[in-house]
């Protein structure tokens, strides 16, 4: 465990400008010095920590004879009556100009509200024109201006100051000085100050106080944790709250993500909770990334694991859309990046999600709006570079589109921890669909979990896109309501899953002989499929329009072999593209439409094979004749060379029309049989051809030696 203070080395009362005292020295002392060489001083620092700041200062440089005038627009006396009250600008104007061109003696000239100058977006406002001749009129006045941290100061003003102070939270050095033996007693005996830090290391010193103050609840409690919840419960300001989503139970799947978020990130954290020696602990705090990129597809649950981190983390959540920062008012679109920033610093430990993170953070380059992008991407790191490194606040950024993302933001050091978060694979569907089975109390039958998983292994019908978590969700929640409705006590079979997803799609109505072509067509991909050695099994042949744009399919088992590829692989992909041709052509005595696209993408993997990958067989050289994005180097080969290579494309789609043309002359009666019950049933899954698929051939025998 991490170490413990004493509970007697802790102060016994503590007033708010002791607490500034104790929490801020070497900020005073640099603050203190400067305005003794006669140097303009800028503060940042929050509104309700201003006054303490400066009665300290003021303490501090008094026996030093210095003399402060605060100015901040309010007048002592009363307006007379009848007469309205001035202007709090009007007042600070008028302060100004006497403070200006009436000092006789040398006072130090304190501004607590620099953002009265400012505009939202960090411009001017119209009665700051007036004042900024006056900031500059007597170049011997020393200032000391006091800027909060959600307000940007224009430039013109921010020079007058060159010396900055920005105090932002208390380090963790400080914190046994900021919580009295009253306060301690209700975490625990003896103060841990690494446990504590981290649910206030945002906060100032006089806020600090004021919420461990109002910490209720037994002394030496035998579980601290319900004094930290009172904690956790206070910094999470606005709408801000920590998400209760456990990245194991809650998530299903993915359990290669799950382990290097566990591995990389909540385990270092855990990890550092267990050290004592603060140098261990910088190590530790050294490694964390604070910016990382969660990439994949969308509906993947990208968020949802930043969620689940920081549920993990006891950590606040605020999920930002890129677009919704964008504004078309200069400067605005920083400032809603640096209030966010405000926010998440004040409620750490938190995480920023950037929804989106392509939308003002691609290359440069490439931007098509009004270029605020740029200055998005620089306000952004520059929030990230002003973090310490005991702060525990992360900034996610998904995307579906990480290679459009600027290289600089993925350099180490920024946005460096990236993970892939892809669509589910058959287990991670099979997870999912078991935690909203659950959930929803959909009381899904063996069968049907796995025709829900099979079922969701391909496009998702009616939009061409693959089954994302999301879909998967939609398909459970769908399966949900219809039980609702029809009252249905017992389980959920695959008819019902099947019903779910098909229901409601506006699916083309065929007539009779339009369901003979089409049920033909995919009678030989499917035969095809059966006798070429390479292919991979059959999970669902279909004729009712499932997929957008395609009135009939062939729907594949994910292959066993998922990351090398043959040639024997593509020339039976080639043989099964011909596969509807050319049963066609046997069974109908006539040709349709539908055979375009399985040409066109037959001929794109022939000459791939013959001009890409060296296959061309004999007669072809064996190179790389055409390079991606690179189609004027082909216009450039010899007539002769260009006819070698369209002839051995020609040889190689020719062979294989001919392979699938005998397949299915051999085989015909498989064809008809296969045929008559798609145009019967519509839809076959494996299961319902079975008695249709060729007994394995056992393989030959190598003859002995010797």
């Amino acid at each position: 465990m991490s170490q413990r203070i004493p509970e007697e080395s802790l102060p016994t009362e503590l007033s708010p400008f002791a607490a500034v005292e104790a929490a801020y020295p070497a900020e005073l002392n640099r603050v203190c010095e400067a305005l003794l060489r006669g140097l303009p001083v800028m503060v940042e620092a929050d509104k309700e920590l201003t006054p303490y700041f400066y009665k300290c200062l003021r303490d501090r440089l008094k026996k030093d004879g210095k003399q402060f005038l605060y100015l901040d627009g309010r007048t002592a006396q009363e307006p007379p009556p009848g007469m309205p009250a001035p202007s709090m600008m009007a007042t600070l104007i008028a302060q100004l100009r006497d403070a200006v061109r009436g000092a006789v003696r040398e006072r130090i000239v304190v501004l607590p509200h620099l953002d009265l100058l400012t505009t939202s977006s960090g411009g001017l406002t119209s009665e700051a024109r007036e004042v900024i001749p006056l900031l500059y009129e007597n170049p011997e006045m020393v200032w000391v201006g006091f800027k909060d941290p959600s307000f940007a100061v224009p430039r013109v003003i921010e020079n007058l100051f060159p010396h900055k102070e920005s105090i932002l939270g208390v380090g963790r050095d400080r914190l046994r000085y900021l919580i009295t033996q009253r306060e301690c007693r209700k975490f625990g005996r003896g103060l841990q100050p690494y446990a504590l830090y981290k649910h206030v290391s945002g906060i100032n010193a006089v806020r600090l106080r004021r919420l461990l103050g109002a910490i209720t609840g037994e002394d030496y409690p035998a579980n601290p944790k319900p004094a930290y919840a009172q904690l956790r419960s206070a910094t999470l300001t606005g709408s801000l709250s920590v998400p209760e989503l456990e990245l194991h139970a809650d998530i299903g799947g993915y359990a290669k993500v799950k382990q290097r978020l566990q591995q990389e990130i909540l385990d270092v954290l855990a990890h550092k909770d267990t050290l004592s020696d603060p140098e261990a602990v910088k190590r530790v705090e050294a490694l964390l990334p604070r910016g990382m990129i969660f990439w994949g597809p969308p509906g993947t649950g990208k968020t949802l694991f930043a969620k689940a981190m920081a549920s993990s983390l006891g950590a606040a959540v605020q999920v930002v859309s890129g677009p919704e920062l964008k504004s078309r008012w200069v400067g605005e679109s920083e400032e809603n990046l640096r209030q966010i920033f405000v926010r998440a610093r004040q409620a750490a430990p938190s995480i920023i999600v950037f929804d989106e993170l392509d939308s003002f953070a691609s290359a440069r380059g490439t931007y098509t709006g009004s270029g605020v992008e740029h200055s998005m991407v620089n306000q952004l790191l520059t929030e990230m570079d002003g973090f310490r490194k005991e702060e525990l606040v992360f900034v996610v950024g998904t995307t579906n589109f990480v290679e459009s993302l600027d290289p600089a933001l993925l350099r180490p050091g920024r946005f460096e921890f990236q993970l892939c978060i892809p669509y589910p694979n058959s287990a991670d569907r099979r997870a999912i669909l078991s935690i909203y089975n659950q959930k929803l109390g959909l009381e899904m039958t063996e069968r049907a979990l796995d025709y829900a998983v099979k079922r969701t292994g391909d496009r998702v019908e009616g939009t061409g896109t693959r089954f994302s978590g999301d879909h998967i969700q939609a398909l459970c929640r769908a399966l949900a309501r219809r039980r609702l409705r029809e009252g249905a006590q017992g389980p959920t079979e695959a008819v019902d899953v099947e019903r779910a997803l098909t229901e409601f799609l506006d699916r083309p109505e065929l007539t009779p002989m339009e369901e003979r072509v089409v049920a033909t067509h995919e009678a030989g991909h499917a035969v095809c499929a059966l006798f070429c050695e390479h292919a991979p099994a059959i999970d669902r042949i279909s004729i009712r329009g499932d997929l957008a744009g395609s009135l009939g399919h062939v729907q594949y088992a994910d292959p066993a072999h998922r990351y090398v590829v043959t040639r024997g692989q593509l020339l039976d992909s080639i043989c099964m593209l011909f596969g509807g041709r050319e049963a066609e052509a046997l069974l109908l005595d006539d040709l349709s439409l539908g055979s375009a696209h399985d040409l066109e993408r037959a001929t794109e993997i022939a000459r791939e094979l013959v001009e890409d990958l060296g296959m061309g067989g004999d007669g072809v050289p064996v190179r790389r004749f055409d390079a991606p994005g690179r189609q004027a180097d082909r216009h450039a080969l010899s007539d002769a060379t260009r006819s070698t290579l369209e002839a051995a494309i020609q040889e190689v789609l020719a062979v294989q029309r001919a392979r699938a043309r005998d397949i299915l002359q051999r085989e015909k009666e498989r064809v008809v049989a296969l045929r008559d019950l798609l145009i019967e049933r519509k839809v076959l899954d494996r299961e319902a051809f079975t008695h249709l698929v060729p007994a394995p051939v056992a393989p030959k025998k190598e003859p002995a030696l010797g």
